[in-house]
């Protein structure tokens, strides 16, 4: 049947099983816009604020969901404000599908109105980046993008169609999508003989879990290899929920913001199993100190993170799970009582603190935890607010912490949260901000309440770039250069502008009540806590440091007084 490229791209989209897709319209993509509205039963389109908005949008649903996230814009300023949040999936390796439209062939390369090269321009943070200017090829781009976006280590792809392809017809003919298969070519029996062998050698194994073990579903394979190795658990930040962070084997995370614990048996291991983490330099510090005790087991789909950051003695490519069902099947029952008493005995004798006296971040994230009990996806903005969260939640499940690791996103988690509760609309999801990340993706409020999403927006108010801030009292002499925030904005305020209920904690015995407030009112809410501007995230790697050389705020008090 013959059919106009704007049809032939939402028959694509039906093909996939999308049912939700995130945009704002313009004029080189209104002939989609248009044929959106014939679908509109069939497809949730929804209006963002902001295209960077709808692109986090897309990351955040498919975060939550496992499925491939769709954004739609348009073509110049349209598109290149989906880059940020293209570039934040790219990062984490989350698979989206970002659809723009450019200007006809024949106004290309002529500096015509609206018109940029976004396939040219999103090429290093895509896996893949096409423009269509022949209708011909247009049903087929579609339906490759998506393999490619959920393939392997899945990541962004782009596909950029002029606007008269999106008016031309073309013969389609519909087509079951390909099933992706899991990538297990890779994986030799060599690799796996070596890797039983430095395991059945070792004394003191610790297992470092990074966000490869959440996105290949391995959580269930993880946690029989823990209890078959024997041996204590650390995670990245992308890595959480991956294994329960609640079972005993659970050091906590590890690197700048780790736990002592963590950091300090990293360094005494004599085997550092890492599994579906690519050694990112927030979790190794000095790359030449890192792990210096300790053989390396790398355990990754893609081979171009062997030896990319840390030198490993062994390596096995392929899908997470497919390798620890391998190695579950192969591995005897280990035992490491000695070592995993030192670790858990360090482990009580060094916990993670606070100042227990005021109201501080850590101590609305563990109130948080137990009102939800355990079961939001929680969703963070960047800097401080997301360490607290990543050290004081206890992640008990994959694709509950939704956060940007690799990109480091400010103005991220809004965006984010509005597509992990449309993609999972029975869970709880809360986002938790900083004022200064909260004045970057604010517009997106107006989204919550155009759509009644019930997401429940946290603000740890401190009036400063929390994290940059600690940065300047730490290693820059306290010269707060533009991190200081103007108190005049009321956060509240400016929510119930919007029609969204607004909630605001000044004292630790208001906190319980208010969190349960917001959550069981099953409406989009504001919760305003106001806390200390110097309140820091302890322990703490300094830059360049090694992880062995992890200090708290006790510690460095010492250092001061000496």
């Amino acid at each position: 049947m013959q059919l106009t490229g704007s049809q032939i791209v939402i028959e694509c989209l039906k093909e996939q099983g999308v049912d939700t897709i995130f945009g704002y319209p313009g004029g080189a993509i209104l002939n989609i816009y248009d044929e959106l509205y014939r679908h509109q039963n069939e497809i949730r389109h929804i209006l963002t604020s902001h295209e960077q908005g709808a692109s986090h949008a897309a990351d955040g649903y498919a975060r939550a969901t496992g499925k491939v996230g769709v954004c739609l814009a348009t073509s110049g300023p349209g598109a290149t404000n989906l880059i940020t949040g293209i570039a934040t999936a790219y990062m984490d390796s989350v698979p989206v599908v970002a659809i723009t439209c450019n200007v006809t062939n024949a106004l290309l390369g002529k500096d015509s109105f609206q018109e940029v090269d976004i396939a040219g321009v999103t090429m290093p943070v895509t896996k893949h980046s096409y423009i269509v200017k022949d209708i011909s090829k247009l049903a087929k781009t579609i339906r490759r993008a998506f393999e490619i976006a959920r393939t392997g280590r899945p990541g962004p792809v782009l596909v950029d169609i002029t606007k008269d392809v999106t008016a031309a017809k073309y013969d389609f003919e519909p087509v079951v999508p390909r099933l992706i298969n899991r990538i297990t070519d890779t994986i030799t029996s060599e690799d796996i003989e070596e890797a039983l062998k430095m395991i059945r050698q070792a004394k003191k194994p610790m297992i470092f879990v990074g966000g490869g073990a959440v996105i290949s579903g391995a959580s269930r394979e993880l946690k029989e290899f823990v209890k078959k190795v024997d041996a204590p658990v650390t995670d990245s930040l992308m890595g959480k929920g991956a294994f329960n962070g609640e079972d005993p084997y659970y050091t906590g995370m590890l690197g700048m913001h780790g736990t002592k614990t963590s950091n300090l048996s990293v360094m005494e291991c004599d085997l550092l199993i890492a599994v579906g983490t690519r050694f990112s330099d927030r979790v190794i510090g000095n790359s030449k100190e890192y792990a210096k005790n300790a053989k390396i087991l790398q355990i990754d789909v893609d081979p171009a993170e062997i030896n990319k950051n840390v030198v490993v003695d062994r390596a096995i490519i392929g899908d997470v799970k497919a390798v620890l069902e391998i190695l579950n099947k192969r591995l005897e029952q280990q035992y490491h009582k000695e070592w995993l008493d030192k670790v858990m005995a360090r482990k009580d004798a060094l916990p993670m603190t606070y100042h227990e006296d005021m109201l501080a971040g850590p101590y609305i994230i563990e109130k948080l935890y137990e009102v939800t009990n355990g079961d939001a996806v929680v969703v963070t903005e960047v800097g401080q607010h997301q360490m607290w969260a990543a050290q004081f939640y206890k992640f008990r499940k994959p694709r509950t912490l939704i956060t940007s690791g690799g990109l480091g996103t400010m103005g991220y988690g809004l965006g984010a949260s509005i597509g992990a509760k449309l993609g999972c609309p029975e869970k709880t999801v809360v986002n938790i901000a900083g004022d200064g990340c909260f004045r970057m993706n604010m517009n997106e409020l107006a989204t919550l309440a155009r759509y009644d999403i019930p997401v429940v927006e946290i603000i740890f108010d401190n009036h400063v770039l929390g994290m940059v801030r600690q940065w300047q009292t730490l290693f820059y002499g306290k010269r707060y250069s533009q991190t200081v925030l103007d108190k005049g904005v009321d956060y509240g305020k400016l929510a119930e502008a919007m029609g969204i209920a607004a909630y605001r904690i000044t004292r630790k015995e208001e906190v319980e009540e208010t969190l349960r407030q917001a959550i069981e009112s099953g409406k989009p809410a504001v919760v305003v806590c106001e806390i200390d501007s110097d309140e820091k995230v302890w322990p703490m790697v300094a830059p360049g440091d090694s992880i062995g050389e992890v200090f708290s705020e006790e510690d460095k008090e010492k250092i001061a007084s000496l």
